[in-house]
């Protein structure tokens, strides 16, 4: 597991999306989170989109059913999940500017509050699936993350990931100037591997049913989101105010960093499918 040498915890990470909120719409757009390109045609809203999609596809979504998105954001995912496959979505996410763009957005079905996830106050067993779209990383105990999925989750849910994952026995220097400063500058607490991962499913109760490597086919988004940012900077003022003294600023320093990761294969993008047993509690 990949820990940086400074805490990053809950109220770190509400504060970095809340004073950074202009950036991330700004740059990222509303779904904040990778593209999934599959011809490399499509457009980034395209790919985003089907990075959503894919989510649904490995879920089995079916309406009607009650599903959990676990660091929601702006809700874009689970307001087109419900939208496109029927579902009712709750979703958590730390931001209060994130849940204040949600509400400016409603979808019937569609509840979004600002809650963590460790403590989230759902009912035992009461949800047929749940996904986390790059969640995960910002979780400071993902164990917990993992056992709270299974206790929400009723027999036969389901749970899909989509997450960061550091490579596999990676090397000092992918390490030190890559990893750990990502985790620095976009307060994540942690970075794991996929066999981390997986242990860690595992020991929460769940069955691994399916894991896929997409980093190459996600990996454009950074340059995507370099030239945008870059574009930001020379048009708007407050783009760059914020680029310059906000206190979340070195956030912006991770785009090179990302882009380095990806092509030296310090950094992957894994999907996980999990199952809760049918007889599980």
């Amino acid at each position: 597991m990949i820990v940086p040498d400074i805490s990053q915890d809950a109220v770190a990470v509400a504060d970095h999306y809340d004073e950074l909120d202009p950036i991330y719409r700004r740059v990222w757009g509303e779904h904040v989170h990778h593209g999934l390109w599959t011809t490399g045609r499509e457009t980034p809203a395209e790919a985003v989109e089907a990075l959503v999609d894919t989510v649904g596809d490995r879920l089995g979504l079916m309406p009607g059913e009650v599903c959990v998105d676990i660091g929601c954001g702006y809700g874009s995912t689970a307001r087109r999940l419900a939208v496109t496959r029927g579902v009712r979505v709750t979703g958590f996410t730390l931001s209060a500017e994130q849940a204040h763009y949600a509400a400016a957005h409603p979808v019937p079905g569609v509840n979004i509050e600002v809650r963590d996830w460790l403590a989230n106050g759902l009912a035992d067993a009461s949800a047929d699936a749940a996904w986390a779209v790059e969640s995960s990383e910002h979780m400071v105990d993902k164990p917990r993350f993992f056992a709270e999925a299974h206790r929400v989750l009723a027999p036969g849910g389901r749970f899909v990931i989509c997450a960061w994952l550091a490579e596999t026995d990676a090397g000092r220097w992918k390490i030190r100037h890559l990893l750990e400063p990502i985790c620095r500058e976009g307060r994540l607490p942690s970075m794991g591997t996929r066999e981390e991962y997986e242990a860690m499913a595992t020991t929460a109760g769940f069955e691994v049913t399916g894991y896929e490597d997409v980093s190459r086919r996600v990996a454009r988004t950074w340059p995507i989101c370099a030239r945008r940012l870059v574009k930001a900077l020379l048009v708007d003022p407050e783009m760059r105010r914020l680029a310059l003294r906000a206190r979340n600023r070195v956030f912006v320093l991770s785009i090179p960093r990302l882009i380095l990761a990806y092509r030296t294969g310090a950094m992957r993008y894994g999907i996980f499918t999990l199952t809760k047993a049918d007889g599980g509690r």
